[in-house]
């Protein structure tokens, strides 16, 4: 008891630094497409985020998706600073995720806009390659959430964790531990802010879950982390036989948020 009200008394100052701004109404699991462009030369860095920012972003919000979330490696993680580009794209329904490429081809505005990127010189193109990765929003939270701070976004901190798991079987298990085994509420507890959470439906490393977490600033993002780790609720989740060996790699990508993504 005294030291759950120990992490509370830690915790309650940090829900001043930011606002929950609505999630999408929907009581339905929603979809999420994560693009990775690898980058090479800062040229096709700013070529990207021209692309995204003036001609992309635009494009999705006049076909109906109102936030899409771009994010960049923080500049402590020099394997991936200056490499790496990721894009959100939360869909409300599957079929949306298809529809949206002719979408795209029939708006003249994001042609004309996207010209340059879409059809960059064979010798200098705006990208290396760029995956895309498709999930399904888990049940015990089937829509994103963003979040308002009052730290700049050079300071924000995005982090996307990717579990991996050795057989179909032991993934289901993790996102059960997420669901009904309550990580997901130990995460609301100490005040964590979880942007979404999904399964990997296709992309690479299958099978695995990833989902994303935000904090105003990195002290924010450590303190926050080290409560969830000494949650008595954790300790005891993590000790279940049920949910042993569920994960075979685990990976963490800490990232600030664009200056022009929505999130």
């Amino acid at each position: 008891m005294k030291k759950t009200l120990f992490l509370a008394l830690i915790l309650f100052p940090l829900t001043l630094f930011f606002s929950c701004d609505s999630t999408t109404a929907t009581s339905e699991q929603m979809y999420y497409e994560i693009r990775i462009y690898g980058i090479s030369q800062p040229s096709q860095a700013e070529a990207t985020d021209s692309y995204l920012a003036d001609a992309f972003i635009p494009a999705m919000h006049r076909a109906g998706i109102s936030k899409v979330g771009v994010f960049k490696p923080i500049e402590a993680d020099s394997a991936a600073f200056g490499k790496l580009i990721y894009v959100f794209i939360p869909y409300t329904k599957a079929e949306d995720y298809f529809k949206i490429s002719e979408l795209l081809e029939n708006d003249a505005v994001y042609q004309e806009a996207a010209k340059a990127f879409l059809d960059a010189p064979v010798k200098t193109p705006p990208f290396n390659r760029y995956e895309s990765i498709f999930m399904k929003a888990f049940s015990h939270m089937p829509a994103f959430k963003t979040f308002t701070y009052s730290t700049p976004p050079s300071e924000r901190i995005y982090e996307l964790r990717s579990y991996e798991s050795a057989t179909e079987a032991k993934a289901l298990k993790k996102i059960h531990m997420f669901n009904e085994g309550g990580e997901i509420a130990i995460f609301e507890k100490v005040g964590s802010n979880a942007v979404f959470y999904g399964q990997v439906l296709f992309g690479s490393l299958k099978p695995r879950l990833m989902y994303m977490t935000t904090y105003a600033d990195m002290k924010s993002h450590d303190e926050h982390w080290n409560a969830f780790r000494a949650h008595p609720d954790w300790l005891e989740l993590k000790a279940r036989g049920e949910y042993a060996s569920t994960t075979s790699k685990t990976a963490a990508f800490l990232c600030h948020p664009t200056d022009y993504s929505d999130f």
